[in-house]
């Protein structure tokens, strides 16, 4: 967004208020918004606010939030001024019907932007069974096959879609501005305790039960510092008072506090189940922080994501399962010399995913599109 505004483009937001599940907007200091009232956006972008309903972290709750902005999204998008492109960005499938239905309205192109790797993603995490395509299916391949561009955000989902017959796909990864992060001075070279830090998620999708079982084979070798939140943390709090593992829980972290915890970190988990296919096309967004920060990397990822640690060199790839784990872990804290890095994964990150490189990667394909 802010890279759009830099070359003078015009951007009109449609979304919901901003809002935690249960509805409580304390947290956004202000910057909620209020629902069926404008707003201006931090680069300068004019938002217009659709209402939510308030919701627990149940799916079929979330869901019903989720159809509820996106049926208000398509009466307040068509009072917005005419604009050359829609873009809709997913992993909301209630969105993704909406940004549709917004775009044929009025007339101009749509940009279908699927950030996860959906709907592959729903049938992985069992919200979807059975051998007959479910609504969430049929919405998306409906919506896929008709968009005027597909974005994804690695190479593999691409490559999925057009095996489908989806050809008007192109790939513009996450990323960051490389310039807002520091990079990071070598940990010490001598120290007792191997420092191994998790920050992002604590949901499903990570599996971080091996982690803490990991530790708990180490024990006082290491400590395992895991920051964050998601729906997972308690049985993750209650299987590490269990194992009486090595393991701190940190709540959320924001600004300088973030760049603190990394600094103090000798490693840091990027880590994703190995029992969903979809994942073999994922890349956690987190992984590019880790890259562009320099630190080691613990890296339980396949397919694309393992990839990118290996051109970036940016440390180690191990099976997600605790003994190998644990295992590693072990190597490093004897012979620490192998989290010290070389800065080629900071390099990695500034050719190819840094906000500049790839917002005119972005910008070249809506222009192709609107020309």
């Amino acid at each position: 967004m802010g890279e759009f505004r830099k070359q003078s483009w015009e951007v009109d937001v449609v979304a919901p208020v901003a809002h935690s599940p249960a509805g409580n907007r304390k947290s956004f200091a202000g910057k909620a918004g209020k629902a069926f009232r404008s707003q201006a956006g931090p680069h300068g972008e004019t938002i217009y606010r659709v209402p939510f309903l308030p919701h627990g972290r149940g799916h079929v709750w979330r869901l019903l939030d989720q159809c509820f902005s996106a049926l208000w999204t398509v009466p307040v998008g068509m009072f917005t001024r005419r604009p050359d492109v829609v873009v809709v960005t997913v992993p909301s499938l209630p969105m993704l019907a909406a940004g549709y239905a917004l775009a044929r309205l009025r007339g101009v192109p749509l940009v279908l932007e699927m950030r996860d790797a959906w709907p592959d993603l729903a049938r992985d995490a069992r919200l979807v069974q059975g051998s007959v395509k479910s609504g969430f299916e049929i919405v998306a391949d409906f919506v896929q096959r008709r968009a005027d561009l597909v974005v994804t955000v690695t190479d593999g989902f691409a490559d999925v879609l057009r095996r489908r017959g989806i050809l008007n796909v192109a790939t513009v990864s996450n990323g960051l501005h490389v310039s807002s992060l520091p990079a990071l001075p070598a940990p010490p070279i001598n120290r007792e305790v191997l420092e191994v830090l998790y920050l992002g998620n604590h949901g499903e999708s990570q599996k971080l039960e091996t982690s803490i079982r990991a530790s708990a084979m180490l024990g006082n070798r290491m400590h395992l510092h895991m920051v964050g939140s998601g729906s997972r943390k308690p049985a993750l709090q209650k299987l590490a008072r269990e194992l009486a593992a090595p393991v701190t829980f940190h709540s959320s972290l924001h600004g300088q506090d973030v760049l603190d915890r990394y600094a103090s970190a000798d490693t840091c988990i990027v880590s994703l189940r190995d029992d969903w296919k979809s994942f073999e096309t994922t890349i956690p967004s987190k992984t590019y922080e880790v890259l562009a920060l320099g630190r080691h990397m613990t890296a339980m990822v396949l397919g694309e994501a393992a990839r990118v640690v290996a051109e970036a060199d940016a440390g180690d790839i191990v099976p997600n399962n605790p003994h190998s784990l644990a295992a590693l872990w072990f190597e490093l804290a004897e012979d620490r010399r192998r989290l010290v890095r070389t800065g080629t994964s900071r390099s990695w990150v500034q050719n190819h995913a840094d906000y500049g490189v790839l917002s005119r990667r972005y910008m070249d394909l809506i222009r192709d599109l609107v020309s």
